[in-house]
């Protein structure tokens, strides 16, 4: 009778311990863990004002997934106008709920979510157009990722500025995981999978985990190229850019780590793991 009473005290146990991971929103806990947009609009900012000295107005979010970025666009100025695009209806649709559904009228009716492939949506020409999150790594291929971006050069108001993300270092070039404590309600899991040095294809998950012990595995899946700096600025300006630069986060003086202060830099220290942005501008 004990050992009954043991086993169902322990799937009463085991029921509890997945209830977190079950009940937990995937959208929800990527855009807090992951998604910076208060952070990301004064550096477009930034790199759109240094080069044209006027503020960007107009912004293009590819591989928008909820659109987080596009709606905190066009909630600056009644000036501010955005568009995001995305594949997956998924995503989308609950961005349309939980993000442009939280807008003003005035704001949501000036931010457009289309869902479409970035290679085939046209629209009015932009300021700013985006591509974070290291979305574009989705393209394995140079002829692939020249393809879109001398469509993303296309989407350009003549005074217009593209702006990527990237990451690298030796530790981006090796399988491990990275955890990361969110408000103190969930652990952001960042796995990388599996590196091929040959063709530089990587294999990454993203894992949340909660207090209760729970797991929502695999949450999301990235099947990238890793590319480099050089690689992404040689394309850009054979994609038509006129310019390109590359944004390095400075280093804080006393813990040695970043500073989340990104400038324009020619040369840069080796780091292992290493983020940086990258604009490419088209002048004309």
């Amino acid at each position: 009778m004990a050992r009954k009473q043991k086993q169902r005290s322990s799937k009463r146990r085991a029921a509890k311990t997945t209830k977190m991971a079950r009940t937990a929103d995937k959208h929800d806990l990527y855009q807090r863990a992951v998604q910076e947009p208060d952070a990301d609009i004064p550096l477009i900012q930034k790199v759109f004002r240094n080069q044209f000295s006027r503020p960007a107005r107009t912004l293009r979010e590819d591989f928008c997934g909820t659109a987080l970025l596009a709606c905190r666009w066009v909630q600056r100025s009644s000036e501010h106008r955005a568009w995001g695009i995305d594949l997956d209806p998924d995503p989308l649709e609950w961005g349309r709920k939980h993000n442009v559904g939280r807008l003003k009228p005035d704001q949501a009716s000036r931010v457009k979510l289309i869902e479409g492939d970035v290679l085939d949506i046209g629209h009015e020409s932009v300021d700013v157009t985006v591509a974070f999150n290291f979305s574009y790594f989705l393209f394995k291929e140079r002829a692939s990722l020249l393809h879109y971006l001398k469509r993303a050069y296309a989407t350009l108001n003549p005074e217009g500025a593209l702006i990527l993300d990237a990451y690298g270092g030796a530790d981006a070039q090796r399988t491990s995981e990275e955890t990361r404590q969110v408000d103190d309600d969930f652990d952001y899991i960042w796995d990388q999978h599996r590196f091929d040095p040959i063709h530089h294809d990587v294999t990454n998950f993203i894992h949340f985990q909660f207090p209760d012990g729970s797991q929502m595995k695999r949450a999301f899946r990235y099947d990238w190229r890793l590319w480099s700096i050089p690689e992404i600025r040689e394309l850009l300006q054979e994609a038509g850019f006129d310019k390109s630069e590359v944004y390095w986060e400075g280093t804080d003086r006393e813990t040695g780590e970043g500073n989340d202060i990104f400038s324009p830099r020619e040369q840069a220290p080796d780091d292992p793991a290493w983020v940086c942005y990258i604009a490419g501008y088209r002048q004309s």
